[in-house]
């Protein structure tokens, strides 16, 4: 029985041939949902694989006729090569790639480029040939299907008309890629060169991908030679791409948790916790660049990487016991990374443009206990202003409120057991009751609800214990506390000091200690 060579087990009458409308398709793959940051990473993501050791960016201001470059110095490619990865899924997703290899879809380049612009054209040098153009336009694709003639699959073979110049940066080098962008409808429309509102929006959107780039490619823009460079409009140092480490993994003050590996078959998940220090342990320009760019709130949470290129930038996966966990105040500083590698994106459920992934349910138990330590760590921190976050302390810090449960609500209690409170209780049994009465007006007054708004609102706003306080008023109340432990506490002038340097208010002010010692 002959059977059709294209398919093995069937007759040529037993099927038709459906080849998609290629303006209606391309177009379609426009609605991927990238953005330009996640667009333009994937075109990275080729770049790496390429070899490329530096890539650059440029944003050309011209109106409606405003442009994207992206440079690199890989490997390039010859005629035949350009052509197979301008091919709409150049490769199978389920073929087995390279351990290192970014890619899965073979669709990147494409749709990546069409979701920002009507006209892409690649240019590619493969060890000093010539160098190979190829350019998909999709007014031209729309043209050719209104016509009939064909289903309009035409990659033509040059830049358009008055573009080639674009390419010449390629001249100068004996081998790389250029993919150029024109036509940028999503980005500039039909704004006129004039329009500064929409130059300086278009510039912002640049900035905005120099921050993107800069957290997904961390690991590989890190180090004193680092194994990729990203320059933005400019090829010096000032426009080199600054690595954003979202771990803050070289800070004293940072706590890192154990590693642990999950085996998934004969494949391994890495996972790592790490606690940022508080705020009262960074300086203001630190806290800053630590926020990420979306924030501190919104950057907490899960980083999943695929060979060491960041997918997910702060999630909680849909992980939580029993709700999943929202992005709350107080979880800000936990960060966990996760590392997978390729062969598992079926299971992780890996998209097209690289920006989602969902953990398969035989380690979503495991991601929740790890994520659970982290968090409640992270809280710890947040709620004693990083007392908890130095490794060398070894004594817990005292606090005069104390939380506790009262009809099973929370409730904040003044510590009746501190120095100073039991010295005035002892005082009389007159003003025993008044500080008595006192105190529990203060718990049955604390503003709760303002205090949660005003840090929801605010989060980095308050002020640390005796900020900013005259020094005169700090050494009273230390003077009060000392005298409390000498006269209560029946400590030595050594024990009191331990104590004094153990009591939240007064850590950042025992430089002041030495004025208490004098007067005594």
């Amino acid at each position: 029985m002959n059977s059709s060579p294209r398919s093995p087990s069937h007759h040529d009458s037993d099927f038709d041939l459906v080849e998609p409308c290629a303006s209606a398709l391309v177009e379609s793959m426009r609605a991927f949902g990238y953005t330009l940051e996640t667009a333009l990473a994937d075109l990275i993501d080729n770049s790496i694989s390429a070899g490329a050791k530096k890539v650059w960016l440029h944003f050309h201001w011209s109106g409606r006729n405003s442009r994207i470059t992206l440079t690199d110095d890989g490997n390039g490619m010859d005629e035949a090569e350009l052509v197979c990865a301008m091919r709409p899924g150049s490769r199978h997703p389920l073929e087995q790639r390279d351990p290192k290899d970014l890619g899965r879809f073979g669709l990147g380049l494409k749709s990546a480029s069409f979701s920002q612009c009507r006209r892409l054209t690649v240019g590619s040098r493969r060890s000093g040939d010539p160098i190979a153009v190829r350019r998909w336009d999709l007014d031209y694709l729309a043209e050719v299907s209104s016509s009939g003639s064909d289903s309009g699959w035409r990659l033509l073979r040059s830049a358009a008309p008055g573009s080639e110049a674009f390419l010449a940066p390629l001249e100068e080098r004996e081998n790389g890629t250029m993919v150029l962008w024109e036509q940028l409808d999503r980005i500039v429309g039909d704004s006129e060169v004039s329009d500064t509102s929409a130059q300086e929006r278009f510039y912002q959107i640049a900035n905005s991908v120099v921050t993107h780039l800069a957290m997904v490619f961390h690991r590989f823009l890190e180090g004193s030679r680092p194994r990729l460079s990203i320059y933005v409009n400019g090829a010096d140092e000032e426009h080199r791409i600054t690595p954003w480490d979202p771990f803050m993994s070289s800070h004293s003050a940072t706590l890192w948790q154990p590693q642990e590996t999950i085996t998934l078959g004969s494949q391994k998940v890495v996972v790592q916790g790490f606690v940022l220090p508080h705020k009262d342990k960074l300086q203001e320009e630190e806290h800053q660049f630590a926020a990420g760019p979306r924030g501190w709130n919104s950057q907490q949470g899960f980083y999943v990487y695929r060979n060491e290129r960041m997918l997910v930038a702060g999630s909680w996966l849909g992980l939580g016991k029993p709700r999943p966990w929202t992005k709350d105040e107080h979880y800000k500083l936990s960060r966990i990374s996760i590392d997978i590698p390729n062969s598992v994106d079926g299971e992780w459920q890996i998209d097209v443009k690289k920006s989602t992934a969902r953990p398969p349910a035989r380690v979503r138990k495991r991601l929740r206990q790890l994520a659970e330590l982290v968090r409640d760590k992270a809280r710890q921190v947040f709620a004693h202003r990083g007392v908890y976050s130095s490794r060398r302390q070894s004594t817990e810090v005292e606090h005069v409120w104390k939380p506790g449960v009262r009809d099973g609500r929370t409730i904040y209690r003044i510590d009746r057991g501190s120095a100073a409170v039991r010295q005035l209780m002892q005082a009389g049994q007159q003003v025993s009751k008044e500080l008595e009465s006192l105190l529990k007006l203060l718990e049955e007054t604390v503003p709760v609800q303002q205090i949660w708004l005003d840090v929801a609102e605010r989060p980095d706003t308050h002020a640390r214990p005796f900020e900013r306080a005259e020094d005169k008023i700090v050494i009273e109340v230390m003077t009060s506390v000392y005298r409390a432990l000498r006269s209560v506490e029946r400590l030595t002038h050594d024990q009191a000091c331990k104590r004094l340097g153990n009591m939240a208010p007064f850590r950042e002010h025992m430089h002041l200690l030495s004025s208490i010692v004098c007067e005594e």
